[in-house]
């Protein structure tokens, strides 16, 4: 077996098909698909059985509700290919994907090859460029803070890389794709890159929605995340300056959403991130200005005075 396409599956069976058929058309046909059915209440489980059942190469797994990442996770124990690749349910990837991502791992004996990726939303399709700086493990890690998408679905990754110790961190579903890949990379493998883009990243973007699924458990974990990534990057100063104001403001944006926290709690567990969001570049004043007095314990008037102003615009 060539390469094992890992889908965690969960409550998806109005795009579950999409994605599949869109796997099973690869031109490569080399290869396994691990359906990991998370416990779905939908019938996005029967969906997986009827496809391992027509087709050899799929094999379809059930498991508990545990979240992506040990879903993820129990994709990986059960793989068998030489290479893994991962593939979101509610995306779909082009046909020629698999084949090319291989033959460039096999020209180049890359552990890891990356290619750029198609972002879609309602008002459109988008070309996303994912060139490392340079195709050090080093620079890419540093890429991953500042141009490069954390996901392991346009990564075709060598098996024996992950080994006995690279494992999608328990609990969490948030950024756990960057995890996992910093993980890899420093193992220092050989990368390769493909200028052309094969995935498409479906965008549906729900800020209420997202903001009622966020508990107070649910933040504990992005600053489990957090720590985790710290202590893996410690040794790196450079990229600790690259990483501490990137993930603050992925972890504060979050918070801030959740609406959940007083502005002493908030000040007490997210405070000692101010320091880092003057350093986003990227981000407008506007927010800027709304983590930096939130941080510093005006959370609850922050959060009244954006939700007023998301109404009156």
């Amino acid at each position: 077996m060539t390469i094992s396409i890992i889908v965690a599956v969960y409550k998806v069976e109005a795009c579950l098909s999409r994605c599949i058929d869109s796997l099973l058309a690869q031109t490569f046909t080399d290869f396994e698909l691990l359906l990991i059915d998370d416990g779905s209440p939908d019938s996005s489980g029967m969906i997986c059985d009827v496809y391992a059942e027509r087709d050899s190469r799929v094999r379809a797994f059930h498991k508990e509700n545990g979240g992506v990442s040990s879903a993820r996770e129990y994709g990986l124990c059960q793989a068998r290919g030489e290479y893994i690749i991962h593939a979101d349910p509610d995306d779909w990837v082009e046909p020629t994907m698999l084949e090319v991502l291989y033959n460039k791992a096999q020209e180049e004996a890359a552990d890891m090859v990356i290619c750029d990726f198609f972002t879609n939303d309602s008002t459109g399709q988008s070309y996303v460029r994912q060139e490392p700086s340079s195709l050090s493990a080093h620079a890419v890690i540093k890429d991953l803070f500042i141009r490069l998408h954390g996901s392991c679905c346009n990564k075709l990754v060598r098996r024996t890389l992950y080994g006995t110790d690279v494992h999608y961190p328990t609990g969490i579903n948030y950024c756990e794709d960057l995890y996992v890949n910093i993980c890899l990379l420093l193992k220092n493998p050989v990368i390769s890159y493909v200028p052309q883009a094969f995935y498409h990243y479906i965008l549906d973007f729900n800020s209420d929605s997202m903001g009622k699924r966020l508990s107070a458990g649910i933040l504990d974990k992005d600053l489990e995340l957090y720590y985790g990534l710290e202590k893996l990057l410690i040794e790196y100063s450079d990229i600790l300056d690259l990483f501490r104001p990137s993930m603050s403001v992925l972890i504060l944006k979050r918070a801030f959403r959740s609406g959940i926290y007083s502005s002493g709690e908030f000040k007490k567990r997210y405070g000692f991130l101010r320091p880092y969001i003057f350093c986003l570049r990227k981000e407008r004043l506007y927010f800027k200005c709304v983590y930096y007095i939130s941080c510093m314990g005006g959370y609850r008037f922050m959060y009244k005075m954006t939700n007023l102003l998301k109404k009156l615009i």
